[in-house]
């Protein structure tokens, strides 16, 4: 009778546990192949979501409230001319006219414009005043980059086809060829690009051709990248015109480290789309782009030329915000008229037949 006990005791504690066992909720495995969570967004671009949840804000200039213009800072004014406070600007009978090429910022926080006609860059301070310029070891510069390290990348596709590597101290460090494998002719090059230590040269507004480093050893294999690298270290991206009457543009992002597509969005600006003049993206990953466009409405009822920003959403290309530029309409001939800051926003240079002024906006 007691080994009977026993075993029906047993019996029943096997029965307990499988009840309880069976009747507890069991949760789904995670997949392997299943896309890691984002990480934490900065406080910002949150900011910017919610704003653009709240106006119903989903791209063109329209959404954001009549032409969605914000009204611009002037950071900085410059004369026309050579000296200190100047840029210059070359207007040859029988000749493409010639202003400032292009304009960056630097890791520290300086303003540079690459003022060939001059053939210098000039630095501009924190606060937007003259500290300084450092004369060009090249023949036709037209476009700079940056290094973190605060060494210049100035570009020169047509002539010396190279890329210089001049110091902070203005001193020239190095030079790269840029022609070689995977760029067979300079003009084909339409932005030189820094990324860590690495120099890059872009390839007809597609892939970017490694040259080499900042210290001026050149890289033999010149590996491809499909895009440019965004800020926040986490993608690749490229933009094309798919309807320019329409003002509709597509944007690519792949990812760095897997090399895979994440997305390819096409946002609209609203208006027609003249021309693409930037893309590019903040130290959060918020990606600019900006083109010149059509508004309508203009004296006669002929269209505007604007400038036209849209910030978009890095994890999934979704617009966020709007700006509106004056844009520039002379024919001087320029490669590089915008450029991203670290913290968010973009800086202008804006030209006129008196003067020309960098500009500051965000998106709403």
């Amino acid at each position: 009778m007691k080994r009977a006990a026993i075993a029906l005791g047993v019996l029943l504690a096997v029965l307990v546990a499988v009840w309880l066992l069976t009747s507890r909720p069991v949760e789904a495995p995670v997949s392997a192949a299943e896309p890691a969570a984002p990480s934490p967004v900065p406080e910002r671009l949150d900011g910017m979501r919610a704003r653009a949840a709240r106006s119903g804000f989903d791209g063109g200039f329209a959404a954001a409230g009549g032409d969605g213009a914000l009204p611009p800072g002037v950071v900085a004014t410059f004369g026309w001319g050579s000296g200190q406070g100047k840029l210059g600007r070359n207007r040859p009978e029988e000749a493409n006219p010639e202003g400032p090429m292009s304009l960056t910022r630097d890791a520290q926080g300086n303003t540079w414009v690459l003022d060939q006609v001059n053939n210098r860059l000039v630095k501009l301070d924190k606060n937007g005043k003259p500290a300084g310029e450092v004369p060009l070891p090249l023949q036709t510069p037209q476009d700079v980059a940056f290094t973190k390290d605060g060494t210049a990348l100035v570009l020169d596709r047509l002539v010396d086809q190279a890329v210089a590597l001049v110091g902070p101290d203005g001193k020239q460090l190095g030079e790269l060829k840029v022609v070689g494998k995977g760029i067979e002719e300079g003009g084909a090059i339409t932005g030189v690009f820094a990324d860590g230590d690495d120099v890059y040269v872009e390839r007809e507004h597609g892939d970017l051709v490694k040259l080499g480093d900042s210290k001026g050893k050149a890289d033999l294999e010149r590996p491809e990248v499909p895009g440019r690298p965004t800020r926040d270290g986490q993608s690749f991206i490229s933009a094309n015109i798919t309807n320019a009457a329409a003002g509709r543009v597509a944007v690519t992002s792949i990812d760095r480290a897997t090399k895979q597509h994440r997305y390819t969005r096409e946002v609209p600006f609203g208006a027609p789309v003249a021309m693409l003049m930037l893309l590019d993206t903040d130290r959060s990953g918020v990606i600019y782009l900006a083109a010149v466009i059509e508004m309508p409405g203009g004296p006669g009822g002929e269209p505007t030329p604007r400038m036209g920003i849209l910030c978009l959403d890095p994890l999934d290309g979704r617009p966020i915000g709007s700006a509106v530029l004056p844009a520039n309409t002379d024919a001087d001939e320029t490669f590089r008229e915008l450029t991203v800051l670290d913290e968010g926003g973009v800086l202008f240079l804006h030209r006129t037949e008196e003067r020309a002024d960098v500009l500051r906006a965000d998106c709403r």
